[in-house]
């Protein structure tokens, strides 16, 4: 099975978020990811890599997002890394419980759980990893 691999940087600022997903675009063509699918993935993909640049990194131009992008046949792995302290996924709200539902954050991870197949958090001394896993 055939193994492709993508790496793509940008710096801790928003309006990179539409370089990524031109990026993403291109390797969904490439790799006839299903276009009822490209919207979902689009979502998890955007909020593991503005948790990284708002909550990580904190805006910090001088900080970097690293996005590893790897597909396997009809597998799809992405890496997201931040430069961070990191963060105890375990200690983010459920926002689907009543007294989180009118609040302005907490819905990132919640979101890429719901679109991907795995949701991993590598804590490292250098960031956090944040690892989708997904079958198209």
């Amino acid at each position: 099975m055939e193994t492709n691999t993508y790496h793509l940087e940008i710096k801790s600022n928003p309006n990179n978020l539409i370089v990524v997903e031109e990026f993403f675009n291109q390797i969904a063509v490439e790799h006839s990811i299903p276009e009822k699918r490209i919207p979902e993935l689009m979502v998890a993909l955007t909020e593991a890599i503005t948790n990284a640049i708002i909550h990580a990194n904190k805006k910090d131009p001088e900080k970097t997002v690293f996005i590893d992008f790897l597909v396997e046949g009809r597998k799809l792995t992405i890496k997201v890394k931040d430069e961070g302290d990191g963060f105890d996924p375990s200690t983010i709200p459920d926002p689907t419980q009543p007294e989180n539902i009118y609040r302005d954050s907490g819905r990132g991870v919640y979101l890429m759980k719901v679109y991907c197949d795995e949701v991993l958090h590598n804590v490292t001394p250098t960031g956090t990893e944040t690892i989708l896993k997904i079958s198209f």
